[in-house]
């Protein structure tokens, strides 16, 4: 199970914000570089960060500090917030980033799905980011009318090499992830799955495991707020 420590970035700060709201966040007073150095000395491999500036208005406004961050810490980074061009794949891509996920803009336009996927093998990771069954979009302050299931049977061939589902109810809560859709999911992708939102203690970690086709869960609030240790966190890394 890979563990992906959060780094939320706004302002360029660290934040988290509570259902993906942006007038209920709180802001930590450790910059994202020192954040990410932190994971780092603890052992954490992976780290997923997000842009969330760019989430509101699709441009890559925190691309230095994330090449900073992929620069000095050799972590394996996957980043998203705003990518809705191929341009600004590519830039991360050159920042040195493992994995950019496409959210808003390849549940807007599947074929720019595809032709992400097609132009960078290995490297997109696709988002699926839902309320109610429902995907939302454009950080998450609109709800599509799109099914998730729907939506992924549809783009299933695509070539994704990483699936992110985000349960936005829970995201931000520490209620636990809602492991009963995230099985769902898990069941009809072709690709790997990484769990996100609401994660609250080692138990949701372990609990995690038993799932098929899950190859991580992303921690994020519950590191901050101290509810979960990190260094028994790292033990469950692997």
């Amino acid at each position: 199970m890979k563990i992906f420590p959060a780094i939320d970035i706004k302002d360029k700060k660290c934040v988290r914000l509570v259902k993906g709201d942006f007038e209920n966040k709180t802001e930590y007073e450790m910059s994202p570089v020192e954040q990410a150095s932190k994971y780092k000395n603890y052992g954490f491999k992976n780290l997923h960060i997000v842009d969330l500036d760019g989430a509101l208005n699709g441009e890559t406004v925190n691309l230095n500090i994330i090449q900073n961050i992929v620069g000095k810490f050799n972590l394996k980074v996957e980043v998203g917030g705003g990518i809705r061009n191929l341009d600004s794949i590519q830039r991360y891509i050159d920042a040195g980033a493992e994995k950019t996920i496409l959210g808003s803009a390849a549940i807007k336009d599947k074929n720019f799905l595809k032709e992400a996927c097609e132009k960078f093998p290995n490297k997109i990771a696709l988002g699926l980011d839902a309320k109610d069954g429902y995907l939302s979009v454009s950080g998450w302050t609109e709800k599509s009318n799109q099914l998730t299931l729907d939506y992924l049977k549809e783009v299933n061939d695509y070539g994704v090499s990483r699936l992110i589902y985000t349960d936005i109810n829970r995201d931000g809560s520490k209620l636990s992830p809602n492991f009963d859709e995230t099985a769902k999911v898990a069941e009809i992708s072709n690709c790997p799955v990484i769990i996100s939102g609401g994660v609250s203690s080692i138990d949701d970690i372990k609990k995690a495991k038993n799932l098929k086709n899950v190859e991580g869960i992303i921690v994020g609030k519950a590191i901050y707020d101290g509810d979960i240790k990190l260094e028994e966190l790292v033990k469950e890394d692997a």
